[in-house]
């Protein structure tokens, strides 16, 4: 029997009624089943027990594969040079009892299985995240063009957005096949979900999230007003226009997917979540002896960040750290943000063919900002006399602050406030300004909403803010596909299989949101990470169990659709 014949027999059902998962659509493959397998994910042969890996980058990718490597019975090395957990930071206010600035990732789709695997495993609890017009929200403020619209759902909205709403339903509908796309990754129904999602590639691959809208018949018989609601305020998480350049397959997958919905926070931060797999003792673990953790086999510390990917004539990789440090490896995982490799890292060049050379260089990141400030108390909940209604509410808005969002710790407790949240050009107006002119520019904006309410008065401490394109070890916020780059992202994606490739290229394996088909949400982050576990299993000798086949088994069957160069 084929391996993809005993995946298949071997492979849990699921049927349409089930949750929305992030199931491909590119490579359906169940990340959640395969590492929660009573089998375990593989094994390794007794000579590659204790063997060093690299891991360049300590964020969610990185520790995902260390802590998976390291249950197998290999010897991750970490280094990193910035700050261990990468983009999932979490920074608390001095003093502030728990209040916490999530300066990166902070929402997370209840679709995102194989992330929330992770956060099961360390015991740590969430709650639903305040999103716009949201049951975890009390009321939302939609201010356009000078007008504002409280609302606590969509139908107290005035019908205009109902029909923006209608119109993203329908277009969505009348030209992917969302409803069959979506029952097909509910149901796990591979062939068919492939089926659909393969004939979609090649139609919108070349074309852009807004001539999508633009062009669907559900938008043209509306105005551009419609448009331009939608993209200022859109439905779910926010707006949409800082995407409307990005490919229409990007955004596809995360509304089939259910990115978009159903998001939770981490409570305590998310940052929790690789600093605790850090220090997490598995229960069952290879070679090492009962009780070891990464922690442990580091001896507390992890490495210091890459300067230099060196390929030596026996074949194997030299990583030298920051401070000179050299060390050979047989294997590498590099989960840094692919610009790095070209400005950080002095890497060979001959570790990587041209082709993806260019896909790495290609990447394309958008920029993000974000201002949190610490308030005295959730006074946002306080009710204004004249009206009955909430003082202040999560506000959606084409002024400078874009997106604000409030979170509530309990009663009288320090709360926190995310003043502005903006991307790409709204981002970059931030960019020069100091986090106290961040503030004053957000007040200044958010008093023309709520001309009663002084928020000034309510804020305690000093403000946290963060522009990700500023930062040298991230350049950006994360990857943004344009049209044209599916090619690009399939040579990332499917590095991790290296058995059509030259020797001279094997053993270096990459792993990130930015190598995932789903840039900016932490499950591609732990998916590729997982691939990336498979190509340096099978790297050492070793292999998956017939009871459960890991990606790279199926790959050739079940992965992503090639276009032609």
């Amino acid at each position: 029997m084929s391996q993809l014949a005993t995946f298949m027999q071997s492979f849990k059902k699921a049927d349409e009624n089930s949750p929305v998962t992030i199931f491909g659509p590119d490579f359906p493959f169940p990340y959640d089943d395969w590492i929660t397998h009573t089998k375990g994910i593989g094994q390794l042969p007794t000579s590659a027990m204790g063997k060093e890996v690299a891991i360049v980058g300590a964020g969610m990718a990185g520790l995902v594969a260390a802590y998976e490597l390291m249950k197998l019975g290999l010897k991750p090395v970490v280094y990193e040079a910035s700050q261990m957990g990468g983009r999932l930071r979490s920074q608390s206010f001095e003093g502030g009892s728990g209040a916490i600035a999530e300066l990166g990732g902070m929402r997370f789709p209840q679709s995102s299985t194989a992330f929330f695997h992770y956060v099961n495993l360390l015991g740590l609890e969430r709650k639903a995240f305040p999103n716009p017009l949201c049951p975890a929200t009390p009321s939302t403020v939609v201010d356009l063009e000078g007008n504002s619209h409280y609302a606590e759902k969509l139908e107290d909205l005035p019908p205009l957005f109902k029909e923006v709403a209608d119109a993203w339903a329908q277009a969505l509908e009348e030209t992917t096949q969302f409803s069959d796309l979506q029952k097909a990754l509910r149901k796990r129904d591979i062939l068919g979900l492939k089926a659909i999602w393969n004939a979609l590639v090649p139609l919108w691959d070349d074309r852009t999230f807004y001539d999508f809208i633009a062009q669907s018949s559900a938008f043209a018989k509306l105005s551009f007003r419609h448009r331009e609601v939608f993209g200022q305020v859109g439905f779910g998480t926010g707006g949409w226009d800082s995407d409307f350049p990005n490919t229409m397959l990007e955004i596809l997958r995360v509304v089939l997917t259910g990115c978009d919905e159903n998001q939770h926070l981490i409570i305590g931060g998310v940052q929790q979540v690789p600093m605790q797999l850090w220090r997490h003792q598995p229960e069952k673990i290879q070679h090492w002896p009962k009780g070891s953790s990464l922690y442990s086999l580091h001896k507390g510390a992890s490495k210091a960040g890459v300067a230099k990917l060196k390929r030596l004539s026996n074949g194997q990789i030299e990583v030298t750290d920051t401070w000179g440090s050299s060390h050979a490896y047989e294997a590498v995982l590099v989960t840094c943000q692919s610009w790095l490799l070209s400005t950080q890292i002095d890497c060979d060049e001959s570790l990587f063919s041209q082709k993806i050379w260019m896909a790495l260089d290609r990447t394309r990141y958008m920029q993000s900002s974000k201002t949190f400030v610490m308030v005295d108390r959730p006074f946002w909940q306080d009710k204004d006399p004249e009206t009955g209604r909430d003082v202040m509410s999560m506000t959606l808005t084409d002024r400078l602050t874009r997106g604000t969002y409030l979170f509530d710790n309990g009663p009288d407790k320090p709360a926190v406030m995310c003043l502005s949240y903006a991307w790409m050009g709204d981002a970059l107006k931030m960019l020069p300004q100091s986090p106290e002119k961040r503030v004053n520019l957000a007040l200044s904006a958010l008093k023309k909403i709520y001309p009663k309410v002084d928020i000034a008065s309510h804020i305690v401490g000093d403000p946290i803010t963060v522009s990700w394109e500023a930062d040298p070890y991230f350049l950006g916020a994360f990857k943004g596909a344009l049209p044209g780059h599916y090619r690009y992202n399939y040579r990332m994606y499917g590095h991790f299989k290296q058995d059509k490739i030259p020797a001279s290229e094997k053993g270096i394996f990459l792993a990130g949101d930015d190598i995932s088909w789903t840039p900016a949400w932490v499950e591609g982050a732990v998916q590729t990470s997982l691939n990336a576990v498979w190509g340096i299993l099978t790297h050492f000798g070793g292999k998956c169990f017939d009871e459960n086949l890991g990606p790279g088994d199926v790959y050739d069957e079940l992965g992503p659709i090639a276009l032609a160069d």
